[in-house]
């Protein structure tokens, strides 16, 4: 399982980086407020620069996606892997449904730590 987490510099810029699954642990008991989400996206699409719609991990629970920052630094999620976004200002990243047919996700709302 692969856990990845897109968040906002002091440059304003997103970038990525590894969580540990001991880490996410502590980052699950921050459950925000709003609803729990279930989305389907489809494959292939692309979705040019943008920021988190709220502070979030999501799930990936069928289909791969892959998310890229303004650095080059890219990643592929599968199923079983978790996106903690947290890039709520400054560029954003882009995001990519690779392969056909429907990716599903699951979309948990954080609170701030």
């Amino acid at each position: 399982m692969q856990i990845v987490r897109v968040y906002s510099g002091d440059d304003g810029e997103s970038h990525l980086e590894d969580v540990s699954s001991e880490e996410m642990v502590e980052i699950a008991k921050r459950l925000g407020e709003g609803d729990i989400q279930l989305n389907a996206r489809p494959a292939p699409s692309f979705s040019d620069y943008h920021t988190a719609p709220r502070r979030q991990y999501v799930l990936h629970l069928l289909g791969t996606a892959e998310y890229e920052c303004a650095d080059g630094s890219k990643r592929q999620l599968v199923p079983g892997d978790v996106l903690v976004a947290e890039d709520l200002t400054g560029h954003g990243h882009i995001a990519r449904g690779l392969g056909q047919g429907e990716r599903y996700i699951l979309a948990i709302p954080l609170a701030e730590a």
